[in-house]
């Protein structure tokens, strides 16, 4: 069966801290895996980018070292620490090292990671960040792994012996995926499985004489792999033919989707989704009462809106709540407050604050909210098939072009629209957001990311409305996704999240940066 994207695991998510998910949050997730593979107390650190990459350029001012040294300090991502980790690194006596180097590559969010634990013991890692917070470890030692997070895993190294395989085997139990890598005189194996290994069969293995190093990792992301159950709908017209033939809305397709995709039970993850929306909300009310954090471009906005309405500069309504709740969950972000990737950190805002102002604004129940929030992650989920959500890769058409079209699904779920009205609304509102470029000022992820978070917004509204009346979204959701992935292959490396064009390069960009690394 293919392996597809899920809700939480790959659209909705992670809750985190700092200003990106495929540097922040997934350098997180590869440096505590990093310490499982490692299996003893970190002493020494060495972070290696290729120059060539697209983190070479920005990975401190995008909080590529925020998440790294959090993970490799145990720390929890949402943990207050994570905002000084250099100063909680000192006083834990470890030493964490970033260096520019050469190495080859096949993905543009490449880190070579080398651990030394207190008894000298050595691992060396590659891994890459896929967007969103998505990761895979790809090498361990020099070994091929394929390693995401979301199984039980368990790494053995052994000496070069033919009749070894075999008789491994004979100890595993069913249900466990085995895999091997010969390389001169050592053996890896890679274990995989949806459940944890139980204790007996890990004592079993640690005591074989032929088994040199054993390491256990566990699962970090939200929802446990391996116990899929068939989809009843393939494609997205398949999806909705199967929702207009059981009177389904996008809500309830969202939500058979991640049933199939987890094998959880529909109240569990509906409780997830409610805790999801709750972190969100919060992070809005974090941003209107205030934020501030010196490293920065822009301190609070987000009050001026009702501000402006006072002193009746404007009058109240729908759009100007949007921009309100929209830049309020982008100064949590960049004040390194609990935020809620969605499908990106770039492009948190977006969902979040648009839906949390329609559901207001049509007196919605939380439940019809929680549907709008299924319908939105559906429509991720078939992004995160195409293109996935690496700006470094694809520009900012795969995150705020993305955060649009699930914005506008949840908004006509809202509405009340049908299964074909949101994903049409989804449509129409990627289709104003094909070759969207990705060219954060002074590496920061503020400026123009907030005015393009507000904008997808409004589109997503703007698309919600002609959808559900009825406008003619012409080109299929799946046809506009192939789009964005084939504009991209367009689209100049410099405009892809590197800071080396667009508005990165303005006279008024270059004085900032100058200005903010002098801080």
């Amino acid at each position: 069966m293919k392996k597809l994207p899920g809700i939480f695991n790959d659209v909705i998510g992670p809750v985190m801290r700092g200003p990106s998910s495929s540097h922040t949050a997934a350098s997180w997730r590869i440096a505590r895996i990093g310490l499982d593979i490692l299996n003893a107390p970190l002493q020494k650190a060495l972070v290696e980018f290729d120059r060539e990459g697209a983190w070479a350029p920005n990975y401190r001012e995008q909080g590529t070292t925020m998440g790294m040294n959090g993970g490799l300090l145990g720390l929890d991502i949402t943990d207050e620490r994570m905002k000084d980790t250099e100063s909680y690194a000192q006083k834990k006596g470890i030493t964490i090292e970033y260096k520019i180097s050469s190495f080859e590559t096949n993905h543009a969010n490449t880190v070579r990671l080398t651990l030394w634990g207190k008894s000298q013991k050595k691992v060396q890692i590659i891994a890459v960040s896929l967007g969103g917070g998505s990761f895979e470890i790809r090498s361990v030692d020099g070994f091929p792994v394929q390693l995401n997070g979301d199984l039980y895993s368990m790494l053995i190294f052994t000496k070069n012996n033919p009749d070894q395989s075999e008789e491994l085997k004979s100890v595993l139990l069913s249900g466990i995926e085995l895999s091997s890598e010969n390389k001169e005189e050592t053996i890896k194996y890679e274990l995989k499985s949806s459940h944890s290994f139980p204790s007996e069969l890990v004592t079993q293995l640690q005591e074989h004489p032929v088994v040199d190093e054993i390491a256990l990792i566990d699962p970090i992301m939200p929802v446990i792999g391996g116990r899929e159950s068939e989809m009843p709908f393939k494609s997205v017209q398949s999806l909705i033919d199967y929702a207009e033939e059981n009177s389904a809305d996008l809500g309830d397709m969202g939500l058979i989707y991640e049933k199939c995709i987890s094998g959880l039970p529909e109240q569990e993850l509906i409780q997830k989704m409610e805790e999801i929306i709750q972190i969100i909300h919060k992070s809005i009310v974090t941003g209107l009462t205030g934020t501030s954090y010196e490293d920065r471009i822009l301190q609070q906005q987000s009050h001026l809106i009702e501000k402006a309405e006072k002193e009746g500069k404007i009058k109240d309504s729908v759009i100007n709540r949007i921009i309100a709740n929209v830049s309020a969950i982008m100064e949590s972000k960049s004040s390194m407050e609990v935020v809620v990737a969605v499908p990106t950190a770039g492009s948190c805002g977006t969902v979040g604050g648009s839906l949390k102002t329609i559901s207001e604004n049509l007196g919605s129940s939380k439940d019809e909210l929680i549907k709008a929030y299924f319908a939105a992650g559906i429509v991720g989920a078939h992004f995160a098939q195409g293109p996935g959500f690496s700006a470094e890769e694809h520009g900012c058409q795969v995150e705020c072009g993305a955060a649009s079209g699930m914005a506008a699904a949840g908004i006509a779920q809202l509405m009340g629209g049908t299964a074909k009205q949101a994903i049409g609304a989804a449509s129409m509102a990627i289709q104003n957001m094909i070759g969207l470029v990705c060219d954060p000022v002074a590496d920061r992820v503020e400026v123009p990311c907030l005015g393009k978070n507000i904008s997808a917004a409004v589109n997503a509204y703007a698309s919600a409305i002609m959808a559900v009346s009825g406008y003619d979204f012409v080109i299929p959701l799946d046809q506009v996704i192939k789009t964005v992935s084939r504009v991209s292959k367009t689209m100049p490396n410099c405009v892809k999240c590197t800071g080396k064009g667009g508005l990165a390069i303005t006279e008024e960009a270059v004085k900032l940066k100058l200005k903010l690394a002098q801080k």
